[in-house]
């Protein structure tokens, strides 16, 4: 079909409507106003009614007259014929690949930042199209948290919880990620719930005597109350020598007020036996890792 001028542009049109509620009267209030009758189709039990006066019904402004009185159960709409609305939303499945811009996306403001966690994105599923948020696909950057705690004086022929003399290294540039473990009376206390690793890493030496077998116990406990060996360093220290060791024990903290830590010594007999510290360097020391969530 030939048209002057531009072609009209394909539309979803529908007309605006008004459902009544009918009473005992011929005297009702229009949505919209209208010129006169002619602009809306009346309809009352389903039965189109005859516009004009001396007819069914006249309509100037909002004000509808009908010539005779309704009754309550009586149903009654009206069609605004001058009211037609564009609808944006088309019929189900009517949209099609080829009907969409190229640059749909690339089209509108790029985010500069970051997507918050709740922010969404479409994936196809399996061929079916479902929203997702960015939460549980966006990649972990790094270690969340990261913190080292040392002795800072030589520990010698003592055997316990290691309770004192107990720092975070602030020396050299030393440094934490994220939130740092608490400690009293020697429990440790994690900032939040999470997977773990604790490393224990030792320096023991003897300094005289027959030597001892010593043992720096990793501890930790799911009840707040029994502590259970979970890992240990052993060094068999001869008479005057020292010896290394490192302990490592992957601990998933599901509750921080009941899942706690401590590290323990024992072995220590000859007098001369020495879990080694300094406050300059990390002679003895504990670190905790944050590796994922629980």
């Amino acid at each position: 079909m030939a048209y002057i001028g531009n072609q009209p542009t394909d539309n979803f049109v529908t007309f605006a409507t008004q459902n009544f509620s009918t009473s005992a009267t011929s005297s009702y209030t229009l949505d919209h106003a209208v010129s006169n009758e002619n602009e809306i189709a009346l309809f009352i039990n389903n039965v189109r009614q005859h516009p004009g006066s001396g007819k069914a019904y006249t309509a100037t402004g909002t004000a509808l007259t009908l010539s005779e009185n309704t009754a309550s159960t009586d149903v009654m709409y009206c069609i605004f014929l001058g009211r037609a609305i564009q609808s944006t939303v088309p019929s189900t499945n009517s949209i099609t690949a080829a009907m969409v811009s190229n640059d749909l996306i690339s089209g509108k403001t790029a985010l500069a930042s970051e997507p918050a966690d709740t922010d969404e994105f479409l994936v196809s599923d399996a061929g079916t199209l479902k929203r997702i948020d960015y939460s549980l696909i966006k990649a972990t950057a790094g270690l969340s948290m990261v913190d080292i705690w040392r002795l800072t004086t030589d520990l010698v022929n003592t055997n316990g919880t290691i309770s004192s003399n107990l720092e975070q290294p602030d020396t050299y540039g030393a440094t934490t990620i994220g939130s740092a473990m608490t400690v009293s009376s020697g429990i440790f206390t994690f900032p939040a719930t999470g997977k773990y690793m604790i490393i224990c890493s030792a320096m023991i030496a003897s300094g005289g005597g027959s030597g001892d077998s010593v043992l720096l116990q990793t501890q930790t406990t799911t009840d707040n109350s029994s502590y259970n060996l979970a890992a240990a360093v052993r060094t068999d220290v001869q008479d005057g020598l020292g010896d290394t060791g490192s302990s490592f024990f992957l601990f998933d903290v599901t509750n921080t007020s009941t899942h706690k830590v401590k590290f323990v010594t024992s072995g220590m007999s000859d007098g001369s036996s020495a879990i080694k510290g300094d406050t300059s360097y990390n002679a003895t020391c504990f670190i905790f890792q944050k590796l994922g969530d629980t």
